[in-house]
């Protein structure tokens, strides 16, 4: 490597902005975006609102100050933008009022609570709210200044589901719809009941009605997929229910005349494996739901897996005439835009780059769009595009730092699996690579499984290869983009195809004359981590692993993950743990950990609420009470989402304990192994 060659590192985490949320004024001249960055004294993430003109002028910052504005949205008339913000109080975001043309943020909303979707009306004199409050009991606690030192006394739950990976124990108090006047910031609650959630509002055109989804299942925590699509009236009164198929719902979006819904989903219970569908249902209920996607193979949504830009999953975007729905769709390592038809046929390409387009917005005349792109060596950019002639602009320039690093060179290639299938991976070779050299190989399993790895920017994948090794990761069967059967393929049965065909990438990979196939690494997160932790007790190809956030054990796992039960579907048969002892316990890695000889690392967060801490405990105390060589890293406060979201100190001390362990093993003495 030459003295000039400049390397990515673990700490380069605090030089990354991060754009996102791409949101173009209806008269398509201006895109709002925010930008997030680290202030690395005080170790926190602050995010600010910019504005870009589409003819290619240079972008401006549209609020200023160490806070989080987030979720810009334009009036109609496009004189207001409205926005999430707690500048004014750290924990407690309000909606913001800002003109367009100048002048200060006006605070419309004082509420005490959670804050999730909004939409302005169509007049733009109303938004309607997605909101949660704060129980009565938090709210006491903080008046009182020697109760909130004495903290929570006590959690009583009478609910299933009573907390979220990332946000910690739920409130008793559930999701519901608010009006909120633009001009006075008056709230009235539309919607309110102590067991059922009301999701997603958007505003029928005439701005009469509120169409959002809700589970009136007895118990909605037992029943998930008994998700429904309903409209209320927004003076309030009963809610009627669109006739639609059981199933997980996402995201619905009202035509422009009025007469139909649109939204993501499944239909079916526990079928995890297959293709979120694009329904259509109409308003007044006179049929039944129908799946736009429903003769073609494609995920619609986000599947793709990055560590630094946000994996935004667009709602679907009615084109003015309601002829075609926008929609992201996940295939082949990409995440793209396809317009997809009303009445039937192939989707067909509207942005088709090489990467995982993010958020996207189309203006009011349905001319014009922008969205938020993410590549192999660009973390986040925002681009606008014509849609008459395809004619695409980038208009952000953020990271231009990078323009100086080596990332080294990325091969995608295809692959025979376990099974002789098609399978797609890439191979990342390091800076200032030499065929003529060997280097050590680490091979990297995404997460999921219900994900794919594919053209995006992997910080981590990166950092790697500067320290001078060969990066392999592929899509083996059991994730998103290569269609139903790719995915069933390990329905129930985690441990079998999957297996075979990270054991056929790792052959495909050693089996390069560049690298040196006695000197194999392996690493994952989640499901990645599962598949860690099962390989190493099968094999002892691997010179060393790194187990990060796993799944170790499928009866213990459905007992204390947020998700609970639901998993059952997916790992255990559909039973409960007790009902399936010895087909939970056989797919379990634990239950295989007496093969295990290789030196691992086992890497957890100790707020992880997906896959506790006790996953991977369970493995590390295995490890060690069989003499493997074998350390256990945690990190405080940190929850399932560390290596891509959590505070970058602890980001980057990650980062370097897996270098660390990787030099140890795999790396010749004298050169940079321990």
């Amino acid at each position: 490597m030459t003295s000039s060659t400049q390397l990515i590192s673990p700490a380069d985490l605090y030089r990354m902005q991060i754009a996102g949320e791409a949101q173009i004024a209806p008269d398509g001249r201006h895109v709002l975006y925010t930008v997030q960055r680290v202030d690395k004294e005080k170790e926190k993430k602050y995010t600010n609102l910019w504005l870009v003109p589409t003819d290619g002028s240079a972008p401006r910052q549209f609020t200023y100050g160490d806070q989080t504005d987030r979720q810009p949205r334009w009036s109609p008339d496009g004189r207001q933008i409205a926005f999430l913000s707690n500048r004014d109080d750290e924990k407690q975001p309000q909606l913001y009022l800002l003109p367009f043309g100048g002048g200060e943020a006006r605070q419309l909303t004082e509420l005490k609570g959670d804050f999730a979707n909004f939409q302005w009306s169509p007049d733009g004199t109303r938004l309607v709210v997605q909101f949660r409050k704060k129980d009565e009991e938090a709210i006491e606690r903080e008046k009182d200044e020697h109760l909130k030192e004495l903290g929570v006394v006590a959690r009583h739950y009478t609910r299933l589901f009573f907390k979220l990976d990332g946000s910690g124990y739920l409130p008793q108090e559930r999701w519901h719809l608010w009006i909120i006047e633009a001009e006075s910031g008056e709230a009235r609650q539309l919607t309110d009941h102590p067991v059922y959630d009301e999701l997603s509002p958007r505003w029928t055109p005439d701005g009469q009605a509120i169409v959002y989804l809700t589970n009136r299942a007895p118990d909605p925590d037992l029943d998930p997929e008994a998700a429904d699509v309903c409209v209320i009236p927004v003076e309030g009164g009963e809610p009627r229910r669109l006739p639609t198929p059981v199933g997980i719902k996402y995201m619905p979006a009202v035509a422009p005349d009025g007469g139909s819904v649109a939204y993501i989903g499944v239909e079916g219970r526990g079928d995890w494996w297959k293709n979120n569908g694009l329904w259509v249902v109409p308003l007044d209920g006179s049929t039944e739901a129908r799946d736009l996607m429903a003769d073609s193979d494609l995920h619609v949504g986000n599947g793709t897996s990055g560590d630094v830009a946000e994996r935004y999953t667009a709602r679907p975007i009615w084109a003015p005439d309601g002829q075609h729905l926008y929609v992201q769709l996940t295939h082949h390592g990409k995440t793209t835009i396809h317009a997809v038809p009303l009445e039937g046929g192939e989707p067909s390409p509207v942005v088709d780059a090489d990467g995982m387009v993010g958020s996207v917005s189309l203006d009011g005349a349905g001319e014009r769009l922008a969205f938020a792109l993410t590549t192999l060596d660009d973390p986040v950019q925002v681009w606008f595009q014509t849609l008459a002639n395809g004619e695409r602009r980038q208009l952000t320039r953020l990271n231009q730092w990078l323009d100086e690093i080596d990332l080294g060179a990325v091969e995608e290639v295809w692959f025979k699996g376990g099974d002789g299938n098609d399978l797609q991976g890439w191979i990342l070779t390091p800076p200032d690579f030499d065929p003529q050299r060997q280097y050590p190989a680490i091979i990297e399993i995404h997460g999921g499984p219900w994900m794919q790895y594919g053209k995006t920017f992997m910080h981590e994948f990166y950092v790697l290869a500067a320290r001078g090794y060969v990066v392999a990761f592929s899509n083996p069967r059991g994730g998103r983009g290569y269609g139903e059967s790719h995915a069933k393929a390990i329905h129930r049965a985690w441990g079998t195809a999957d297996y075979a065909d990270v054991m056929a990438w790792s052959d495909y990979v050693a089996a390069r004359p560049y690298v040196e196939d006695q000197r194999l690494g392996v690493t994952g997160g989640s499901y990645g981590g599962y598949m860690t932790v099962w390989i190493i007790g099968h094999t002892a190809r691997f010179k060393a692993a790194v187990a990060q956030r796993v799944v170790s054990n499928i009866t213990s796992m459905v007992g204390t993950s947020d998700l609970n039960h639901v998993f059952e579907d997916a790992m255990g048969g559909g039973n409960a743990p007790w009902e399936a002892v010895d087909e939970h316990w056989q797919h379990s890695p634990i239950a295989h950990i007496g093969g295990a000889t290789t030196p691992t690392l086992v890497i957890h967060s100790e707020r992880d609420m997906r896959t506790e801490l006790e996953q991977g405990l369970q493995v590390y105390v295995a490890l060690k009470r069989q003499g493997v060589e074998s350390e256990l890293v945690t990190f405080p406060g940190e929850s399932h989402g560390l290596s891509r979201g959590g505070r970058t100190d602890r980001r980057i001390a990650r980062l370097e304990h897996i270098t660390r362990w990787f030099d140890r093993y795999l790396r010749p003495a004298g050169q940079g192994g321990e």
